[in-house]
């Protein structure tokens, strides 16, 4: 009898013991018991770098908030690119990824949730307005477009712009009182630049390209030069926008506007230039102020402007390359409405501010505070309303290019006229 009894405890504690393993597994798996929801994020940032460390702090935050949710992060990194498709088409759990806006959507939108519903919701962190009256109304168009039945599958984050970059310091020595506009005034502010003792335009090989391809955008629109490069024929090259741009860049380099290196400048010479104040004005993006911070300190004294409009040309300054990070939600998530409302927390209120400082970016809300280093990018962005591709369609022919880059440093460094590098065009 007193061996059976032992037996009855024995399978009664094994039972109990069973049970509570269960439960436990249960509960890590994310059921509807009161069980955590999880979510597993892939982004495109190593774990070192400042978006990554602001964007970790602000999930912890909203973990403490929402003690019933689990985020797994995975710094992919840049390598996301090549490792995202794969894990989504073997069926593994990724709730959340980011990268690049027009990628993110062009690349992946099969597989991301459509959050039209989403956007047209107000949240803690919204002020009583819209998710898509929150932000920036400019980067939700563009995911709109790059998506396509105009419907959103990204959440943007970290806008860029693409535009001049310049020394605010070198500009007041010169005395130079308004940023140009048109062609015309910059040039006159590359001749104040000059006689104040600066070499006023710098660029190198990663970057060349972008001069050209905006000046013929703004004569003619992008999708011009996108023919204008893919035109076996080369006819094209003989147009009169052809010949006044080269012209354009031909007087900048007899005068003397331009770096004495920039037909030798290998990427990160050119950027280097303005962090060491020996040139004033580079074509680059919004990020430069993040990326060369390590040579320039925060102290160093930013300003932004738009490329400049040209006389009879076609575009304003309300064009330009712009656009930003983004985040999608895949389609098969479990819990799309707690994703979201991670992702909302992200990108208004206190995170959008918080992850603008750390990386020294634009914030995307519309009352996060801006670091003082893009204030002058702020009226650029609120005058957008056109995208360019990437240096305005001048790399729409990859075989092509380099034929272009090498006649166009040759035109910068005073090797070539404008009609020798239109002859080298065809």
């Amino acid at each position: 009898m007193k061996g059976l009894k032992r037996l009855l405890i024995f399978l009664m504690v094994t039972m109990l013991a069973l049970s509570g393993c269960a439960s436990q597994n249960s509960d890590a798996g994310g059921s509807d018991d009161g069980a955590k929801v999880e979510l597993v994020y892939w982004s495109m940032w190593n774990s070192t770098e400042p978006q990554a460390v602001a964007l970790e702090a602000g999930i912890k935050e909203f973990m403490e908030k929402n003690p019933d949710v689990k985020v797994t992060i995975n710094w992919n990194g840049r390598e996301i690119r090549k490792t995202l498709q794969p894990a989504l088409d073997n069926g593994q759990k990724i709730d959340i990824w980011d990268e690049d806006l027009e990628r993110v959507t062009k690349n992946w939108k099969a597989y991301a949730l459509n959050l039209e519903d989403y956007l047209k919701k107000t949240y803690d962190t919204t002020d009583g307005k819209r998710y898509e009256d929150a932000v920036m109304g400019s980067l939700i168009e563009l995911a709109r477009y790059f998506s396509e039945e105009d419907a959103a599958y990204a959440v943007p984050y970290q806008p860029f712009v693409f535009a001049f970059m310049y020394n605010k310091e070198h500009f007041e020595a010169a005395n130079i009182t308004e940023t140009p506009k048109t062609w015309d005034e910059f040039l006159v502010a590359c001749e104040k630049l000059k006689t104040a003792g600066y070499v006023p335009l710098t660029t190198d090989d990663a970057y060349i390209d972008t001069l050209l391809g905006y000046h013929l955008a703004r004569y003619k629109g992008y999708e011009w030069v996108e023919t204008l490069v893919q035109d076996k024929t080369n006819a094209l090259w003989d147009d009169e926008a052809v010949l006044k741009t080269a012209e354009n860049f031909e007087y900048l380099a007899t005068q003397g506007y331009l770096s004495d290196t920039v037909g030798s400048n290998k990427w990160p010479a050119g950027q280097q230039d303005i962090a060491a104040g020996t040139v004033s004005m580079y074509l680059n993006g919004t990020w430069l102020v993040n990326e060369i911070m390590g040579s320039t300190g925060p102290d160093f004294k930013w300003g932004t402007f738009s490329y400049p409009t040209v006389e009879g040309g076609v575009d304003g300054q309300n064009a330009a390359n712009y656009g930003s990070q983004a985040f999608q939600i895949n389609k098969n998530c479990e819990n799309p409405d707690v994703a979201f409302e991670l992702l909302v927390y992200l990108t208004t209120g206190k995170w959008d501010t918080e992850i603008a400082k750390q990386s020294f970016g634009v914030p995307v809300s519309g009352t996060a505070e801006w670091p003082s280093q893009l204030n002058e990018a702020k009226s650029v962005f609120e005058n957008l309303n056109q995208v360019y591709p990437w240096a305005a369609g001048i790399q729409a022919d990859t075989d092509k290019l380099p034929i272009i880059a090498e006649a166009f440093t040759k035109l910068l460094s005073g090797q070539f006229t404008a009609k020798e590098f239109i002859e080298a065009m065809k």
